[in-house]
């Protein structure tokens, strides 16, 4: 299934800030997820961890776009830049998604021996990048990001109207890519992520 970008299940409030969180639109986390927000690991290993079982990626979409402007100003590229967008949902160990992730990886950064990344299929994106050496991650920055009412998918018919949610680019080497995360209100973690 294909979603264009205005079709994105979850999109940004305002600005995406970096901590104090007292500039987040005067609002802060439920306190039990600030540590899933924050945690400089990587997610998947330590979603999976959490779950303690089943674990599955659903692709929503997957192809090439033209990036956000808020996308194309963290990544630093030109206007008419292409890049692979890819939207996903994560799935613990219940029915309900736990987290919408979504990735810009530009076209230059999938050359090479990067390359790999174009063919990821239900592979989760995080457990890759995690196992590369020469990663590199800028700063984790959070947002609030709100339910897109364009966006019908059944999946997410429990899901509340807006969800908290942190981005950051990574390097490869001198190539970067953008991950988004947003934790959805089916995600309740009884514990912080594994260190």
């Amino acid at each position: 299934m294909y979603h264009s970008p205005i079709e994105s299940p979850y999109l940004a409030i305002g600005d995406w800030y970096p901590q104090p969180l007292e500039s987040l639109h005067g609002q802060t986390p439920p306190e039990q997820l600030l540590p899933w927000l924050l945690h400089p690991g990587s997610l998947t290993a330590a979603l999976k961890h959490l779950s303690g079982g089943p674990f599955r990626v659903q692709i929503l979409s997957q192809g090439w776009q033209n990036p956000l402007l808020e996308e194309r100003r963290a990544l630093n590229l030109r206007d008419r830049t292409r890049a692979l967008v890819r939207e996903v949902l994560l799935y613990g160990s219940d029915k309900n998604p736990w987290v919408y992730a979504r990735s810009v990886l530009p076209e230059r950064t999938l050359a090479g021996k990067s390359r790999y990344l174009r063919n990821l299929d239900s592979r989760p994106l995080g457990e890759l990048l995690f196992s590369q050496p020469d990663i590199r991650r800028g700063p984790i920055v959070l947002n609030r990001l709100a339910r897109n009412p364009r966006c019908a998918l059944p999946e997410l018919n429990d899901s509340e109207s807006s969800a908290w949610g942190r981005r950051s680019a990574f390097w490869l080497g001198d190539k970067p890519l953008l991950v988004a995360e947003t934790f959805l209100s089916g995600f309740n973690p009884h514990k912080p992520p594994m260190a």
